[in-house]
């Protein structure tokens, strides 16, 4: 059996109709209230101008270049972990890659009945190292994502927050706590006390 990308169509079509009729059902206002009922809600665009630091454009300037929305929130200790990530990333994502191709092309060889390079390895362990390695991969780019849209969410978490009250009058102290509930019940813990002043 030789690897392709062919994508039969015929078995996936009535999923992706159904789909698409359950989208276009769901997506639809109900007509069966009457127009006068229905009252539109005017969006208002929110109002950023309180906050020290704008949320829209520290997420633009994060998803143009990853950290630039840290370095407009001040931030910029952030931007090496960031880094750090994405390359670390990249790096698993061609390591993957590079064994994956290894295997496709002893797999290929195998069925062409030509010699591979992994002698004691049958037609099942290829496959399985084909898929292991391709599922690594496909995880490492999933990763990838995830590391860029987090950036995003905390270039525009950290915006929001710009703005938070972070004085002296307020305190959190955490000390040890000893209760006693009788002669034989005894409890140690820990408390944690806000202060407000």
């Amino acid at each position: 059996m030789k690897l392709s990308a062919k994508i039969d169509w015929s078995q996936i079509r009535t999923p992706l109709f159904i789909l698409g009729f359950l989208f276009l059902a769901f997506s639809q206002p109900i007509f069966a209230q009457k127009a006068d009922t229905l009252q539109r809600v005017k969006k208002e665009k929110p109002d950023y101008s309180l906050l020290p630091k704008n949320p829209r454009k520290a997420s633009i300037l994060s998803a143009a270049l990853p950290g630039a929305g840290q370095v407009y929130n001040g931030k910029a200790w952030k931007v090496p972990i960031i880094y750090a990530g994405l390359i670390t990333d990249i790096y698993f994502i061609g390591y993957n890659n590079v064994r994956y191709q290894v295997f496709k092309e002893a797999l290929i060889a195998n069925d062409n009945g030509e010699p591979t390079d992994f002698p004691t390895l049958n037609r099942e362990g290829l496959v399985r190292n084909v898929d292991y390695w391709r599922g690594n991969r496909d995880l490492c780019y999933i990763l990838l994502g995830a590391i860029y849209a987090l950036n995003i969410i905390d270039a525009n978490v950290d915006a929001h927050l710009s703005g938070f009250d972070i004085s002296d009058d307020l305190a959190i102290g955490i000390e040890p706590k000893f209760e006693s509930f009788s002669a034989k019940n005894n409890s140690m813990g820990f408390s944690i006390k806000l202060k407000f002043n």
